[in-house]
């Protein structure tokens, strides 16, 4: 006789082996990949672009108080979304309910995402800005609920042989969100008025409302109630919490060589007026030019690339080897200014570094999901590492600020090292055994 544990242990599986799916579960990639779109896409437009224009309306001006307020709401939402998307990924892991593991969470966390983004909106004046902070948080909180069980449903669902191609899938809704928000964000400040910025916010919080049920319904997410219930005592707690420590080598390879990647990549964007004005010699309007088409020509580079990157790596049957050639071509896009001090190089670094993020941002989301320790702690784990992401968001400036006083306070001269940084992360990705992973 088999006890009751047993038989949920055949009746439920954490994962998809290759033989139980021929076909690529298309209905999985776009879940994904419009999820991710109508999440980033909203968040990205608040974050960079409505945030950035109610703060200087409220504070008359974007001086230092209003440069200054905007680095803490920035540092405290780096760390509520840091703790809460392993929290929130945990307990997706071990959530039994008739609409599955993942189903829920999304579906809750779009609403309460959208409702706090609402409220954000409504903030009126300077008195109000303790709240403004608080709520922001609260959005960097109730959207992991969203992204940490969305990116684990790949885990759940879609097949080793297929994940590139799914991954590459979400990669280009991702990109369409991240570049198109700030421009949807950018209709909403038409001369700094107030009520068509609160506008922005209440049109990105109803997309935001549409995250959780669209990709539901795409999903069709199996029931969890035949999953093994754990009891929460303190090993139970152990393992659902804490980082991995056994077979994790591949894990923290591919955790580090992310990290050297976004350093590198986020370092670059922080400076990169001040590249072109002290380094290059710019005046402010000539650099804005030169910073939109740079922009233009990686949104559309990353978008193109992260459609095909996916799918080659999956007839190659390598995640590391594309990985790293994305890191390489990051590494020159980035040398690029530094060997010929000309403006037009920045456009030619959107090129090839929107051609490398494109591939990166494709393949690295299925090589995430081959070096997880266990399909049973997936949204727990892939959220330890989102960490490359915060992480490497957090130490870029600190770092950036440490080279320009090494180097004699120029910009341009920070490069070389960046460059340097990306390689390490591509060799850190070589380093790990896809006999191990695939």
């Amino acid at each position: 006789m088999k006890s009751n544990n047993e038989t949920h242990l055949v009746d439920w599986k954490a994962n998809v082996s290759d033989n139980e799916q021929p076909k690529i579960p298309l209905n999985v990639g776009i879940a994904v990949g419009i999820g991710a779109l109508l999440w980033l896409g909203p968040f990205n437009g608040v974050s960079t672009v409505l945030n950035p224009a109610k703060i200087a309306d409220i504070m008359n001006g974007a001086g230092a108080r209003a440069n200054s307020f905007l680095a803490l709401l920035g540092t405290l939402g780096a760390i509520a979304s840091t703790i809460s998307t392993i929290i929130i990924g945990a307990l997706s892991d071990r959530t039994r309910s008739r609409w599955g593991r993942r189903t829920p969470w999304i579906l809750v966390g779009s609403v309460l995402t959208a409702a706090v983004m609402v409220g954000l909106g409504l903030i009126k004046n300077e008195s109000q800005l303790p709240i403004f902070i608080v709520l922001w948080c609260g959005v960097q909180i109730f959207i992991n609920m969203i992204v940490a069980p969305l990116l684990a449903v790949i885990a759940d669902q879609v097949a080793p042989k297929h994940r590139g191609t799914i991954s590459s899938i979400y990669a280009v809704g991702f990109a369409i969100g991240q570049y198109g928000g700030p421009v949807i964000g950018g209709r909403f400040l038409s001369n700094i008025n107030p009520n068509l910025i609160n506008t922005g916010y209440f049109v990105f919080a109803f997309l935001i409302l549409l995250s959780g049920p669209v990709a539901a319904m795409f999903l069709k997410e199996k029931s969890s109630l035949a999953m093994l219930k754990e009891k929460l005592d303190f090993s139970g707690f152990i393992t659902a919490f804490i980082f991995p420590v056994h077979k994790v080598r591949n894990f923290y390879l591919a955790l580090f060589g992310k990290m050297m990647i976004v350093i590198t990549t986020t370092s670059f964007a922080t400076y990169q007026v001040y590249i072109l004005t002290s380094g290059m010699h710019l005046d402010s309007a000539n650099a804005g030019k030169y910073i939109s088409l740079m922009g233009i020509a990686t949104m559309v580079m990353a978008i193109l690339f992260a459609s095909s990157a996916g799918p080659i790596s999956d007839k190659l049957k390598t995640r590391k080897w594309v990985v790293a050639f994305a890191a390489l071509l990051i590494a020159v896009g980035t040398i690029l200014p530094f060997l010929v001090k000309s403006p037009a190089m920045m456009i030619w670094y959107g090129v090839i570094v929107g051609i490398g993020m494109g591939t990166f941002n494709s393949v690295d989301q299925a090589l995430n999901l081959e070096v997880l320790p266990n399909p049973e702690t997936a949204a727990k784990d892939l959220g330890i590492l989102n960490l490359a992401n915060t992480g490497g968001q957090i130490l870029a400036p600190v770092l950036g600020a440490i080279l320009f006083k090494a180097v004699g306070g120029n910009y341009l001269t920070i490069l070389p090292f960046l460059t340097i940084i990306a390689i390490i992360g591509g060799i850190l990705v070589l380093l790990i055994d896809e006999n191990r992973t695939v």
